[in-house]
């Protein structure tokens, strides 16, 4: 095997065996499926906060909309 040194085929062996439930650890699909769920988490932190942000500029808005009449 030319190229290939022993820690990559280490590493690629160790995560097939992970993969395909021969050793413990958190498999290749289970790594993309909580990838996508932290990518989802802070899209949605960064909508909360606009929608933080818009609700009491609005709310301001109302309150000196009402101190005016």
């Amino acid at each position: 095997m030319s190229g290939c040194v022993p820690q990559i085929l280490h590493g690629r062996v160790k995560k097939h065996e992970i993969d395909t439930g021969l050793r413990a650890g958190v498999t290749s699909e289970e790594r993309e499926r909580i990838k996508g769920l932290e990518s989802e988490v802070k899209e949605l932190s960064r909508a909360n906060e606009i929608l933080k942000l818009a609700s009491a500029f609005f709310a301001q808005a109302e309150l000196n909309r009402h101190t005016k009449k």
